[in-house]
């Protein structure tokens, strides 16, 4: 498993920076995806509106939040799924094991889900003797390894190619030395396959649920999430309150936003819509708080609520780009991340938002433009005016 050295992000980052061969790939390869951004957007001639309407839906949205939750919880009820309120994450995760125990299920199959990674969910299942297997490659590679994601989109972007070689090699039986993506990819296809052909519930995330209608929707390029929800008669859909958009037609807007802003892609390959379980199953929805009203009641950073966790911030910032996903000790990492996690811990996160240059590159790419830059610069004062930045650090801009 990754582990750091105690200390703040600078710390972290120099350890990352210290393989500065892998510094360089992954500060490329994540330029690649922003490049590819960059084609998508330019390629919509309406894509300045596109993202002026999301950022007013966002707005309208948490502006209602309370109503349009109870207009969700309604459709969704009379669709035929159970609706779940969990305050924390410690909630959540009792919930979710209490629905899991109910049923029987030990066997846990999982799309890509960032919720469950802020709650911890794997690690709580697995002390209850269930067996949790994510299902997204990059997902399962990372989990193979016993480390977290480093990137919200693409978790394991950090690792070579001839490191996960090694990995299958160790655990799947793969040809010793074998480097060939489709090799790989076809060996973890099958490894998965027989997790999915066994499993007892699939648990996903949600990338929009909408309250007009009572449904949430799933986008995925493997899948794996269909393929996870399909065979079981259990599904469990684990998300954070504020995924909530008001109407169906509102999908439009952030569905042609959220994809080229992540890969660069005109569209996700799967897109798949839920509106209650499947005949003879059952579709269990947990709505998370987790801070996320206490958020939206703070004036400074309530539009970070906005965020479709694209992940294009982090492929365009600099500081992401050289340090890791894991210099930022935090579940979610660049820019938002630097935003959310003092949110959640400011004396955890006091330097989070220090790892940034103020180059407003992440403020630029934001599909529904939260000013991520000015509110990482507000941070900058408010972890000062909190009394949380170490003395030598304010000896040194005293100095300055």
């Amino acid at each position: 498993m990754t582990t750091l050295t105690k200390g703040n992000h600078a710390d972290h980052a120099a350890e990352f920076i210290a393989d500065s061969e892998r510094t360089g790939w992954h500060d490329q390869a994540l330029w690649f995806v922003r490049a590819k951004r960059d084609k998508a957007a330019q390629s919509v001639p309406e894509w300045e509106r596109l993202r002026d309407l999301a950022s007013q839906i966002k707005l309208h949205t948490l502006a209602r939040l309370p109503d349009y939750l109870e207009q969700f919880e309604e459709q969704a009820t009379r669709r035929g799924a159970h609706v779940h309120w969990a305050r924390d994450a410690q909630e959540h995760n009792r919930i979710v094991l209490q629905i899991l125990q109910d049923y029987g299920a030990k066997r846990i199959v999982k799309s890509k889900s960032m919720l469950t990674e802020e709650c911890h969910l794997n690690p709580f299942l697995e002390r209850s003797g269930i067996e949790v297997i994510d299902t997204d490659l990059g997902e399962r590679i990372v989990q193979l390894l016993d480390e977290p994601p480093s990137h919200i989109v693409l978790p394991a972007i950090h690792i070579k190619k001839e490191e996960v070689g090694e990995l299958f090699h160790r655990v799947l039986g793969t040809e010793e030395g074998a480097t060939d993506p489709k090799y790989l990819a076809e060996a973890a296809r099958a490894h998965l396959r027989d997790k999915f052909m066994k499993a007892e519930a699939g648990i996903t995330g949600v990338n929009f649920a909408v309250a007009e209608t009572g449904g949430f929707v799933v986008c995925t390029n493997e899948g794996n999430a269909d393929l996870g929800i399909s065979l079981p008669r259990l599904h469990i859909a684990c998300m954070g309150i504020e995924k909530l958009i008001p109407r169906a037609q509102d999908l439009a807007v952030f569905l042609r936003l959220l994809s080229r802003s992540a890969t660069g892609q005109p569209i996700t390959t799967y897109t798949s819509h839920f509106h209650g379980p499947i005949p003879g199953g059952q579709l269990h929805i947990v709505l998370v708080d987790n801070g996320r009203s206490r958020i939206r009641q703070n004036p400074l950073f309530r539009e970070s609520l906005k965020c479709i966790r694209c992940g294009a911030c982090m492929n365009t910032c600099p500081v992401y780009r050289r340090s890791g996903g894991y210099s930022y000790d935090n579940t979610i990492p660049g820019p938002i991340g630097s935003i959310l996690g003092p949110l959640q811990d400011p004396k955890h996160n006091y330097s989070l938002p220090y790892a940034c240059s103020l180059c407003g590159s992440c403020t630029e790419v934001c599909p529904v433009k939260i000013p991520l830059a000015q509110q990482l610069l507000t941070w900058r004062g408010e972890i000062v005016r909190m009394h949380l930045l170490p003395l030598q650090k304010r000896l040194a801009m005293k100095a300055a």
